[in-house]
């Protein structure tokens, strides 16, 4: 087993793999910005080292001091957390070559999935069902007007090496394709240093589904249930549960045995989350597999039992999957509120000065954060400061230890989405369990 384990992240999610390092018995690094500095996660990690000033890009973004504080710490493994350098082929290969165990896949299946359109060719290869759209990359504007032509409007143009809603635009009519093409590519430039886009049918009220899978490098894959993460704002989720309440077990089968497929035919390994597009007919089709440990992992921690941040670090380390694929057992039901700091009616980023925080407990509930009373949230990173997770026998029981825990939170000096996530838990279209990708915008109008 590894030594010595450097995080290179920041809040939540560093201090969950910290926890889940000294329960290994593994020591640990906590890198930070200087924006960071007092930071939860550093003061619980047995060594800290700073990286750089609050940029991002300067900090928890650039390789060269990342390794760097590998080497003067003698960290032999890196563990990304999400976001930042998680999905980043040319880190993961850098730390390959010089020794230090990227805890994640390969940099060749970062690189291969992490372009969505090569991603999409391979998986309809295999003869699994894919969103109907380009072959591949678009080459052109008149590949575009091609592609859509046989599609069929409306659609929604992607970027190949993109994610959380950067780089894309949907086209409802044939005379703005050159124009949300065109903005496409710039953004994708922009955002990735990559400007290839593909092309898929939009679909007008579809529920997104994802399947968590975990695979070791004898060839071993299972597959740990479905995540319905259809609540979302301009792409980027809000609200998560498992199971999902349109997901039977007929169709479960189906949809993980091809999420299972996906991933075993580019030999993937350790954690990686397949998503799906599923419409009203219960017709779904592939979309892309994140090659990381995903924010909403909590939910399938919950209703499994299996800790996917040890299970990763055992699988980085070289050992087998710890359980088969019938020892996975789905108990109850669990739903995850991510928790911004931001204003629940403009949607606009509140950093500033936690006066109080007082987060809920008891029964079935368990939040991720790295906040406290009199914690500065920093303008410079992500919104979300905590994410609420509770556990039910069924899906009832998880809502009403959800409102709960939601009245128990304590955060003043700040806005945060808590008041939004209230009213959606009592919106009698999510109790029947009836959303999709555009359920927010719905809500919101009404």
């Amino acid at each position: 087993m590894f030594k010595k384990v450097l995080i290179a992240n920041r809040g939540e999610i560093a201090l969950r793999v910290i926890r889940a390092c000294k329960e290994l018995g593994i020591k640990t690094v906590a890198i930070f910005s200087e924006a960071d500095a007092a930071s939860l996660h550093v003061r619980a990690a047995d060594e800290k080292i700073c990286v750089g000033p609050p940029d991002a890009a300067l900090s928890y973004r650039n390789i060269p001091n990342v390794l760097s504080a590998a080497e003067i710490t003698g960290a032999d493994a890196i563990h990304p957390g999400y976001g930042f350098l998680s999905e980043n082929a040319h880190f993961a290969e850098v730390c390959e070559s010089i020794g230090v165990k990227f805890i994640g896949p390969t940099s060749e299946h970062i690189a291969l999935l992490g372009d969505k359109a090569k991603a999409r060719e391979i998986v309809a290869r295999r003869g699994l069902p894919v969103t109907p759209g380009s072959p591949g990359e678009l080459k052109s504007e008149q590949a575009a007007f091609d592609a859509a032509g046989k599609v069929g409007y409306p659609v929604i143009i992607k970027a190949s090496a993109g994610g959380g809603g950067r780089g894309m635009r949907v086209v409802n009519k044939a005379e703005d394709l050159a124009r949300a093409f065109q903005a496409a590519q710039a953004e994708a430039k922009t955002t990735f240093g990559n400007d290839a886009v593909y092309l898929e049918r939009y679909f007008l009220d579809p529920r997104h589904i994802e399947v968590q899978i975990i695979a070791d490098h004898r060839g071993h894959v299972v597959h740990l249930g479905e995540r319905d993460c259809s609540i979302q704002r301009r792409h980027q989720k809000l609200l998560e549960e498992t199971p999902s309440p349109a997901v039977d077990e007929k169709l479960r089968r189906e949809i993980c045995r091809v999420a299972v497929e996906a991933v075993k035919a580019v030999h993937y390994r350790n954690v990686g989350t397949v998503e799906f597009l599923l419409d009203k007919d219960h017709n779904f089709f592939f979309m892309e597999v994140n090659t990381r440990i995903q924010v909403e992992h909590a939910i399938t921690e919950m209703v499994t039992g299996i800790d996917l941040i040890k299970e990763q670090i055992r699988l980085a380390d070289g050992q087998s999957l710890s359980f088969k694929q019938q020892d996975v057992k789905l108990s109850g039901h669990s739903i995850e509120c991510r928790i911004n700091a931001e204003d629940p009616e403009k949607f606009t980023p509140c950093p500033g000065m936690i006066t109080r925080y007082s987060a809920p407990g008891g029964f079935g509930v368990r939040v991720d954060s790295a906040m406290e009373s009199n914690m500065m949230v920093a303008p410079f990173y992500d919104s979300m400061i905590a994410k609420i997770i509770t556990h039910g026998r069924d899906r009832q029981e998880s809502i009403a230890r959800m409102r709960r825990a939601l009245d128990e939170f304590v955060i003043e000096g700040i806005k945060t989405t808590i008041p939004l996530h209230k009213r959606i838990l009592n919106d009698p279209d999510f109790q029947k369990g009836h959303v999709s990708t555009i359920f927010l915008e719905r809500f919101l109008a009404s």
